[in-house]
Formats: structure tokens, C-alpha cells, sequence
């Protein structure tokens, strides 16, 4: 049976058992049948016997964060439909599947998830991860931290990351071949030429994961500012801001100029230290606004959960996108659809399909696949109850019902990438 006949199947038995809404039979039919891409995930390169596990398909890995209390559906069996994953998919029998499948592997999962292509956020591609299927979206973060950042480093979960950005500022430094002694080599040498080495890679987009070690606020400081900070080795932390704010505009007009887009993660993160304030997206409406950003567009990761109506707002910016990733897999189908009304009543091609499937706990069944499958499962169903009470209440058609559909899924992103 194909996939598109099982998901219309899934989504009308998932509904009934748990009393949401009908979806409409015609909406739902046709949301089933389209093949999606996926704006935003972490898959793990499968790695052969003896070689060294694959750790690239985070720059910030989570999980060794300290401890934060989990939200349901994050937890081991708190989530019903990560629990039909494994069996949807490898029949209950994950490593059977990965010893059938071979080289095909993470192809075949995204073909047992109804995922066409996926856009990959990873430190690097490589073998198993066809170009045909997965995109990628590089790491930029680093590039905004040219010196030490201990001061910076205000508790555990930050030191970690920070010693993990470090790493990744001598990587890249080491690839563009340049010491860099001058903002404006450290510009030219390292910062463009580590956006143009991913671009020729084949980069349809550069990933900041900056709320994690910041405020989404971002000042507009001049070069004059940043030359001064520079010149003293950006030795306070307020005026390492200054510099961090100044990179963090040349990158993305530089993404703009390349024709890469900007994505950020919104709302809410992982650990017992992260900044949810910070991560509100309303800081990010300076960016949208200033005109020599005009040419980047941006993409609001995660629909800025619990910020979406703030997120929402921001969608009238025309180089502002947003997408569900991460919604799939922490809330329930009826509250991820009145997230989506919000959205696609104020601007439907702008909204993206996204997943974040991330290993989370594989021995415990949450791996990459699962996460992927789950999040796709939920997200469709929602979509199609967000359109079905647009149709009820008269506010779209049915046939305009499943236009709208169509670019949430797969023609938004395939617009955006510039993909055939």
C-alpha cells in the first residue's frame, strides 16, 4: 500500500480516536497524496560497523545539557503517535530495517515518513545522505565568536556550548586558510569565504542557533563600533555584543547576496538555563525592517512557540517566513491547527512544513525516523483541521483549501530554495 493511502487512512482514524474535528474527506485526501518537504530536521548519517558514530547533525547537540523537566510528549511512551512510529516504519524491527536498506537507508526513511526531501541542519553532509533528497542547511553562530568567550559563558549549558562554537571557529578558520588579523580580513578571508565554501557545497541556507547563547535582540551598531571592539580583542562582554551584532548583519546580508536564506530557531530550547524571553521573535523585527537586509530572507524555526502570535505578526514582512517544526512532536494536532489558522490567515505562502526530527533518545525509540514520522503524522492532521474550519466558517473555499495546502507542504519551500 502506498504511503498517500495510509496517511489518508491515519489521519481520519487518528482524528476519531482522539474526538477532534472531522477533516473534510476531499482536504483530507488531498493533503494525504502530497509528497512534502521538510523545512527544518537533524538526520544522522547512518555510519557502518567500526566507524565512528556520525556527530554532525547538530552544532549544538542538546543532550548533554543539564537536566530540564521534559514535556510530555518529549518523554520515553509520552507521546502516542511516536509510540506507532517504529512499527509504521520498521515493523518493529529498526535494525533489521538499517541492515535491508543499506546505502538506501535514510532515503527509504523519508519514503516511510511521506517525505520527499528534507532540509538537513548539520555541521556537514556526507555518505548515506543523498543530494537528491536531503538539502542543507550549514551553521553560522560560530562566525560570531572571533575571540574568546569565557566572560560570556554565564552557566554550564553556555560554557558547553561555547566550547563547541570555539571548535567550529577553528574549523572554519582552518578551511578559509586565513589567520586574519583585521576585521576586515577576519571579514573577507573567514567569514565570506566559510559562506561561500558552504554555498558551493551546496547550501541552500545558513542555521543560527544564537538563542541558545543570546538574545534574538540584535543592535545595528556601525563599522566604526565594531572596529573599535575588535582592535581591544572584544574584552568586555558589552562590547563583544557590539561585535557579535555587527557579524551577525554582515552574515546575513552576505546569505542575502548569495542567495542563501536565514534560518533562526524561535521560541521555546532544550536545558534548565535557556532564555525563553530571548527567544521571542518580535526581537527579530528590527532585522526584517532595515533595508539592507531587504534582499535575505529569514525563517522563523518553530514558529516561535509559545510566541506564534508574535511570530504571526511578523509574516506581513516580506522577507519573513516561518515554519511548524518542533510543533509535530511537543503539542497536540487541535492546538498545532490554531497556530496554523493564525498563520495562513495572514499569509499561507509563507508558511513552511517542518519537522525537527532529531535523535532524541534512539535506544528508547525516539530516534531521527521516529521523530520525523510522528512529527509528519501530526502536523498533516492539524493542517487539515486548520483548513477544514476555514472552509466550515466560509472563509475559503474548498478547492482554495487545498491550494493552501499545496504551499504549506511542498510548493512554499520549493519557491523559497529556487528547487526544480
Amino acid at each position: 500500500m502506498k504511503y498517500s493511502v495510509v496517511f489518508c487512512l491515519v489521519l481520519f482514524s487518528s482524528c476519531a480516536k482522539q474526538s477532534l474535528s472531522q477533516v473534510d474527506p476531499e482536504v483530507a485526501a488531498e493533503i494525504a497524496k502530497i509528497k512534502v518537504i521538510d523545512n527544518h530536521a537533524h538526520p544522522v548519517r547512518p555510519t557502518a560497523a567500526g566507524e565512528a558514530p556520525d556527530k554532525d547533525y547538530d552544532a549544538l547537540p542538546v543532550e548533554n545539557l543539564e537536566a530540564a523537566t521534559d514535556p510530555v510528549r518529549f518523554r520515553h511512551n509520552g507521546n502516542p503517535v511516536i509510540g506507532r512510529a517504529s512499527q509504521a516504519m520498521f515493523q518493529g524491527d529498526k535494525a533489521g530495517a538499517f541492515k535491508t536498506w543499506g546505502a538506501n537507508y535514510a532515503a527509504t526513511v523519508l519514503d516511510r515518513a511521506g517525505i520527499d526531501r528534507m532540509v538537513a541542519n548539520r555541521v556537514s553532509m556526507g555518505a548515506g545522505l543523498p543530494e537528491s533528497r536531503f538539502l542543507w542547511a550549514a551553521y553560522a553562530d560560530a562566525l560570531m565568536y572571533p575571540f574568546a568567550t569565557g566572560a560570556l559563558a554565564v552557566n554550564s549549558d553556555r560554557k558547553l556550548f561555547f566550547e563547541l562554537e570555539a571548535k567550529l571557529q577553528e574549523q572554519y578558520r582552518k578551511e578559509s586558510g586565513s589567520k586574519a588579523r583585521s576585521l576586515e580580513e577576519y571579514l573577507s578571508q573567514v567569514v565570506t569565504s566559510t559562506l561561500e565554501r558552504h554555498k558551493k557545497g551546496g547550501a541552500i541556507g545558513e542555521k543560527f542557533e544564537m538563542a541558545y547563547l543570546r538574545s534574538l535582540a540584535v543592535g545595528n551598531p556601525s563599522r566604526a563600533e565594531a572596529e573599535r571592539v575588535w582592535k581591544a580583542a572584544a574584552t568586555h562582554p558589552a562590547d563583544y555584543r557590539i561585535l557579535q551584532d555587527f557579524l551577525f548583519r554582515y552574515i546575513a546580508a552576505e546569505c542575502g547576496r548569495l542567495g542563501m536564506a536565514v534560518h533562526i530557531h524561535t521560541g521555546m530550547g532544550g536545558g534548565g538555563y535557556f532564555d525563553m524571553a530571548g527567544s521571542n521573535p518580535a526581537h527579530l523585527e528590527t532585522l526584517f525592517n532595515d533595508p539592507a537586509l531587504r534582499k535575505t530572507n529569514f525563517v522563523m524555526l518553530h514558529g516561535g512557540w509559545p510566541y506564534s502570535r508574535e511570530a504571526a505578526g511578523l509574516l506581513t514582512k516580506p522577507n519573513a517566513y516561518i515554519d511548524t517544526s518542533v510543533q509535530g512532536l511537543i503539542l497536540a494536532q487541535s492546538n498545532v491547527a490554531g497556530n496554523l489558522r493564525e498563520w495562513l490567515e495572514l499569509a499561507p505562502e509563507k508558511v513552511l512544513f517542518g519537522t525537527d526530527a532529531y535523535p532524541m533518545a534512539p535506544d528508547a525509540g525516539m530516534g531521527w525516523e521516529e521523530t520525523a514520522w510522528a512529527s509528519t503524522e501530526v502536523i498533516r492532521q492539524a493542517l487539515g483541521l486548520a483548513l477544514t474550519a476555514m472552509v466550515n466558517e466560509g472563509s475559503v473555499s474548498r478547492q482554495r483549501a487545498v491550494e493552501i495546502a499545496r504551499l504549506v507542504l511542498r510548493e512554499n519551500a520549493v519557491r523559497l530554495y529556487g528547487l526544480k
